[in-house]
């Protein structure tokens, strides 16, 4: 089995980059088996295609314009994902559904996709997350979480001592210019 966690957005515009973030926490917060795969793909789109063809299981973290309140969380699957597409919820929106729509005429689609979108309260220029988006940001990880080993693969909380700060480097796959 192969998982691959794609976290996308522009952490330059603020909640737009909700979903670098939340590949960002989640690699702190769990020791992941070598079969789950980071992708911090920033705003990139087909430079994903060899990494994301022929997964088991694709597992999207994004920021998601659907008229929610802001920090809303949304989990949206396989079939639901185009329709969600069919208007611009993002910025960089543009790439990603050219990137799902390839590997499915190359035949290398994922088995399964998995949305976890949530709603923005800014995507003005800064590097800071609003209040209303921070707060989801755990619930977004642990979503994540959850969902790698509801699919039968085991993951531990990372140890950490009281003082530890969150400043190592992240071990996922950077693809951002």
């Amino acid at each position: 089995m192969r998982i691959v966690v794609l976290g996308v957005g522009n952490i330059l515009l603020s909640d737009e980059g909700i979903g670098v973030r939340a590949i960002q926490e989640l690699d702190r917060s769990y020791q992941l088996p070598p079969e789950v795969v980071l992708i911090d793909g920033g705003t990139s789109a087909m430079e994903l295609l060899d990494d994301l063809a022929n997964c088991d299981l694709l597992i999207l973290a994004d920021c998601v314009r659907a008229g929610n309140p802001p920090g809303t969380l949304l989990k949206l699957k396989d079939e639901e994902i185009p329709a969600l597409f069919r208007t611009k919820l993002s910025p960089h929106q543009v790439g990603l559904p050219d990137v799902l729509a390839t590997l499915l005429i190359t035949h290398e689609a994922p088995k399964h996709t998995i949305l976890f979108g949530v709603e923005p309260e800014s995507l003005a220029t800064g590097m800071d997350i609003t209040a209303a988006v921070a707060a989801t940001l755990p619930r977004m990880v642990e979503a994540i979480a959850s969902e790698i080993s509801t699919h039968g693969l085991a993951i531990r909380a990372a140890p950490r001592s009281p003082d530890q700060q969150l400043t190592r480097p992240p071990d996922f796959r950077h693809y951002r210019e």
